[in-house]
């Protein structure tokens, strides 16, 4: 019984702890959360996202 208890609080732990890094890396954004964002090449701040769908949408009309 209790070795039950012990292997479910290691997995719920787990679980919760990759959750946890997962919102911690998403709230960083897209270059600050790379594994290679202190050697990138690819100047990130440079980079455009994806296009503002309202902005595009002003352009039009």
């Amino acid at each position: 019984m209790i070795i039950n208890l012990l292997i479910g609080a290691i997995i719920f732990g787990y679980a919760g702890f990759t959750l946890y890094k997962h919102v911690v890396k998403s709230r960083q954004g897209k270059c600050a959360a790379c594994s290679l964002s202190k050697n990138c090449k690819s100047a990130c701040s440079a980079v455009q996202g994806e296009p503002n769908m309202w902005a595009a949408n002003k352009e039009l009309s």
